[in-house]
C-alpha cells in the first residue's frame, strides 16, 4: 500500500466521525464484535446496488470512505454520524501505488 491516504484536510473539514465494530464471528447469543473504534470518514448517502461477500446483489443506502488500515470486515456494525447503525456489505481497497491520488478503503453499508 504505497499510495498516499485521504488529506487530512478533506477528512478534517468534510468528513465525519463514525463508529466501527468489527465483526468478529458468531456467538452462542449471535453475532461477535469487537471493541468499538470511532475513524474519520467521508460519508456518501447515495443508494447503489453492490455485491455481498456471497455474491448476492444487494442495495447500499451508505459508502463510506476511510484512510487504508481501518478494520471492517463485513458484517461489522457501523454507528453513523446521525446515531442510525448499519452493517457493513463489503470493503474495497483503493491503493493509488504511485499516482497522485487518495488511497483509501470503500465501504458499503446496508
Amino acid at each position: 500500500m504505497a499510495g498516499r491516504g485521504i488529506p487530512r484536510w478533506l477528512l478534517d473539514r468534510m468528513g465525519h466521525d463514525v463508529q466501527i465494530e468489527p465483526y468478529m464471528g458468531s456467538g452462542a447469543y449471535g453475532p461477535v464484535y469487537a471493541a468499538p473504534v470511532t475513524v474519520r470518514a467521508l460519508v456518501d448517502g447515495r443508494r447503489r446496488l453492490v455485491r455481498s461477500a456471497e455474491g448476492s446483489e444487494v442495495v447500499s443506502e451508505t459508502t463510506l470512505r476511510v484512510r487504508l488500515g481501518v478494520t471492517c470486515p463485513p458484517l461489522s456494525r457501523v454507528t453513523l454520524p446521525d446515531g442510525t447503525q448499519a452493517q457493513a456489505i463489503t470493503t474495497t481497497t483503493h491503493d493509488g501505488g504511485k499516482l497522485p491520488v487518495p488511497s483509501h478503503l470503500e465501504i458499503a453499508l446496508t
